[in-house]
């Protein structure tokens, strides 16, 4: 999902740009846990279960910095956040970092006093139509009722899609997520919409999934990524050679599994990144062996995917752009050296 970044978040932007105060990882050490922002309840990307363990891949990726951090992947405080609310809860301090499905824009990465360390996951807004309408298109959709969360940039993705094609829809709109679907699901809309990803969790929790379809287009490009604010850059390195680190891993073969046998490599690349050859962990404040603490926490970049979207799981999402540069997709990490 995608909040748009002016009103009251701007408005606490504007009171923080540039003065951001530096020392996250401190104030990280000095509390014990990371506080990481994420959605509210979204299959796939953050959920507790029904014992109240938060799992997902956006909470993998809270847990890797954890466990970067403290060799605890378990450190973290789990802050759940609708769109709207989430960009104030991370220019405020109450969280650390967010990894919560959010779509890197200009607006928000220059406007708002944040950065976004890379893009985890390539998406898209799509949509989902009732199947009894027998539609195959996003383009059959003139005149059609259509549902989504208020104040996100799905809304201006849609009146850019529908006016590009010369048609008319009707837009309805709720203020959170749930709201949403429920609505759609009652029949109140013809359709739902919002980032391709979010739509086959969502289509999950509905009575009877198989009545429902998911249009094959994507009419917008939605980059996702974890987020911090401006003005700490040990901080943003920290996060973002996170990412980088999974990434590597699985370019490099280095899983969970044989993280520890892959420490004896002869391999310079493989050395490196897991610390036993130079000094890349304490140029950013961590341990050398900080890849270690992350792999062996949550996998590496492709093992995190598929733990939460991939074949084996309800979802069966495809990697597509997500698969690495070398077979095919968009994921591309710079080296350690």
């Amino acid at each position: 999902m995608r909040a748009l970044p002016f009103g009251g978040a701007a408005l606490a932007a504007s009171l923080v740009i540039g003065g951001a105060s530096a020392g996250t990882l401190d104030n990280v050490k000095q509390n014990g846990f990371l506080k990481c922002g994420t959605h509210t309840g979204l299959a796939g990307f953050a959920q507790p279960d029904d014992k109240g363990v938060w799992k997902g891949f956006d909470v993998d990726y809270c847990r890797a910095v954890a466990a970067a951090i403290f060799n605890d992947p378990n450190k973290v405080k789990f802050i759940p956040l609708s769109a709207k609310d989430r960009f104030t809860a991370l220019q405020s301090g109450d969280a650390d970092m967010l990894a919560r499905n959010s779509t890197w824009t200009m607006a928000r990465d220059t406007s708002l006093g944040f950065n976004f360390v890379g893009v985890s996951y390539y998406d898209g807004q799509g949509f989902m139509v009732h199947r009894k309408l027998a539609v195959k298109s996003a383009k059959e959709l003139n005149g059609a009722t259509i549902c989504t969360e208020q104040g996100t940039t799905t809304e201006l993705n849609l009146a850019d899609f529908f006016r590009a094609n010369n048609q008319k829809y009707e837009l309805v709109t709720f203020a959170g997520s749930e709201e949403t679907i429920k609505a759609y699901e009652s029949g109140r809309c013809d359709a739902y919409t919002t980032d391709a990803s979010a739509i086959y969790g969502q289509r999950l929790r509905l009575a009877k999934p198989d009545e429902h379809v998911v249009m094959p287009e994507l009419i917008s490009k939605e980059p996702l990524g974890p987020v911090v604010r401006h003005g700490d850059d040990q901080w943003f390195d920290i996060v973002k050679w996170t990412h980088f680190a999974l990434v590597n891993a699985e370019e490099l073969g280095i899983t969970q599994a044989n993280v520890d046998r892959m420490k004896e490599s002869d391999n310079p690349e493989v050395k490196r990144l897991l610390g036993t050859e130079g000094k890349f962990g304490e140029s950013i404040g961590l341990t050398n062996d900080w890849v270690v603490r992350i792999v062996k926490a949550v996998g590496n970049y492709g093992e995190v995917f598929e733990n939460n979207f991939g074949e084996k799981t309800p979802l069966k999402v495809k990697r597509g752009a997500n698969e690495l540069w070398n077979k095919g997709g968009l994921q591309y990490a710079p080296p350690v050296r």
